[in-house]
C-alpha cells in the first residue's frame, strides 16, 4: 500500500475511501481500553498512530498485533484487549459502528456474518416481518459497549446480577491504584536539597582540596504501609465478595499491605490474600475464618487489632482503610476509644461504606456516630465508579502532611 493511501485514512484526505477517521476511532478505542483498566494513556495512543503508518492497514493481523504491543503491558491484559479489539473494529453497519479494518482491502476467508441492530433500533414488526434463510450464516447483534460499560460502573454491587458481577470482578482485576509515598530518614544524592559534606570532601580530593561544585542530597520517597481492615457480617454479605476482589487486587499490587477481616472477632489474612490466583486465595480465607456473616462488633474487633496488630503493621505512617456499613451491636463507647487510639496510631484513617451510595443515606447508627468523628475520609464503596474514586483520595495524599 502506498504512502498516500495510508495517510488517506489518519488525515482529512481524499483516496480510496471517502470521510475515514481511523485516528478519531483510534482514540475512541484508548478511551475504551483505559475504561476496562489497561494502562493506554494519551501518549501510548499517539504512538499507535504513528505504528499505523507503517504497517499495512489492509492486514488485520498486523493491525492487531502493532496496538497490542504498544497498548498492553501485563500479560493478563490480553485476554481483555483481544475481546475489546473483536468488538470494536467489527463490520459497520448502517455508519454508526467503528472503522472496519477490511473495507481497506483485506479479503474475507469465510461467510460474512448476518449484522443485526442493537436493540432498541429495530421496530417489532420488522423483526417479525424479515424472512429467514434457511442457510444464512449466524446472526451478530451488534451493541454499543461503552455505554454498558458506563452502566456497569455507575451500578450498585448489590444489584448486580451473576454476568455483571463476573465482568466488575475483571474490571476490578485490572484496576491500577498510585498508593501515597512517605519521606524517609535516610539521604540519597540529589539535584536539591542540603549540602552533602562527606561527597564534598570525597570528591574535592580529586582536585587537589577544590570544592568545583557542591553535591547535595535529599530525603528517600518510599511507599506507605497500607492496611485493610472489613467487615464481612450479616449486614455486609452482597457487598462482601467483590470486595474480596478488591482486596485481593490491592495485596497483589505491594508486599507493604496488611488485609484483616472481621465480623464479631478480628482475623488476619494477609498471606492467604497475597496468593496469585484469586479463586485459591478466598478458599484459604473462607477456610481460616469463622465467623462469616455473623453479627458485627466492631469496637471489639478494633480493640484486637489495637493491642495485638497496631505495633507490628502501622509503623512507617501507615494508611487504614476500614470497609464497614457501620452497623454495630457492641457498646459504642468502646469503638469510639478505640477508634480514637487508632487515629492516633496511623497516618490516615479513611472509612469505606457501601451504604454512603444510596440516595439520602445518613449515618445515625450508634456505630456510624461513634465511628464517624475519628475517620479523616468518609467515601463511598458501593459501585466501580467509588472505587475509582478511592484510588485518587489514595493518590492525593501527601507524604508532606
Amino acid at each position: 500500500m502506498s504512502a498516500r493511501i495510508r495517510s488517506s485514512y489518519l488525515e482529512q484526505g481524499t483516496g480510496p475511501y471517502e470521510g475515514g477517521k481511523l485516528l478519531s476511532n483510534l482514540l475512541l478505542f484508548g478511551r475504551l481500553c483505559r475504561r476496562l483498566g489497561l494502562d493506554a494513556p494519551q501518549g501510548r495512543l499517539i504512538e499507535a498512530a504513528k505504528a499505523l503508518q507503517l504497517v499495512d492497514l489492509a492486514k488485520r493481523h498486523d493491525v492487531y498485533h502493532s496496538l497490542r504491543a504498544l497498548m498492553v503491558t501485563r500479560r493478563d491484559d490480553i485476554p481483555l484487549f483481544d475481546e475489546a479489539f473483536r468488538l470494536f473494529w467489527r463490520q459497520p453497519s448502517q455508519g454508526w459502528t467503528a472503522l472496519d479494518l477490511r473495507s481497506l482491502g483485506e479479503q474475507p476467508r469465510q461467510r460474512r456474518n448476518r449484522v443485526l441492530p442493537a436493540a432498541g433500533l429495530e421496530d417489532e414488526d420488522e423483526r417479525t416481518a424479515r424472512p429467514q434463510e434457511p442457510n444464512a450464516p449466524p446472526a451478530t447483534a451488534i451493541v454499543p459497549l461503552y455505554s454498558q460499560l458506563e452502566a456497569l460502573r455507575l451500578k450498585d454491587f448489590a444489584e448486580m446480577s451473576g454476568a455483571e458481577l463476573e465482568s466488575a470482578r475483571r474490571l476490578i482485576a485490572g484496576m491500577r491504584f498510585l498508593m501515597p509515598d512517605r519521606k524517609t530518614r535516610r539521604q540519597r544524592a540529589g539535584v536539591r536539597g542540603d549540602i552533602d559534606l562527606r561527597r564534598l570532601q570525597r570528591t574535592a580530593l580529586r582536585f587537589f582540596g577544590e570544592p568545583l561544585f557542591l553535591p547535595r542530597r535529599s530525603p528517600k520517597i518510599k511507599p506507605r504501609p497500607l492496611v485493610l481492615i472489613c467487615d464481612i457480617s450479616g449486614s455486609m454479605e452482597s457487598y462482601t465478595r467483590l470486595l474480596l476482589h478488591f482486596l485481593h487486587t490491592l495485596a497483589g499490587r505491594r508486599n507493604l499491605i496488611e488485609s484483616f477481616l472481621f465480623s464479631t472477632r478480628l482475623t488476619r489474612v494477609t498471606l492467604q490474600m497475597r496468593r496469585r490466583s484469586v479463586d485459591r486465595a478466598l478458599r484459604e480465607v473462607s477456610s481460616a475464618v469463622k465467623d462469616w456473616g455473623g453479627g458485627t462488633r466492631i469496637g471489639e474487633s478494633m480493640r484486637g487489632f489495637n493491642y495485638q496488630w497496631s505495633r507490628r503493621v502501622l509503623g512507617w505512617g501507615a494508611v487504614v482503610l476500614i470497609i464497614t456499613d457501620g452497623w454495630d451491636r457492641g457498646d459504642p463507647e468502646l469503638l469510639g476509644r478505640e477508634a480514637s487510639r487508632l487515629r492516633r496510631s496511623c497516618h490516615r484513617l479513611i472509612w469505606l461504606n457501601p451504604l454512603l451510595g444510596r440516595p439520602g443515606y445518613q449515618p445515625l447508627t450508634r456505630g456510624a456516630k461513634a465511628l464517624l468523628p475519628w475517620v479523616h475520609d468518609f467515601l463511598p464503596v458501593h459501585n466501580l465508579a467509588s472505587l475509582e474514586q478511592l484510588g485518587i483520595a489514595l493518590a492525593r495524599i501527601d507524604w508532606r502532611e
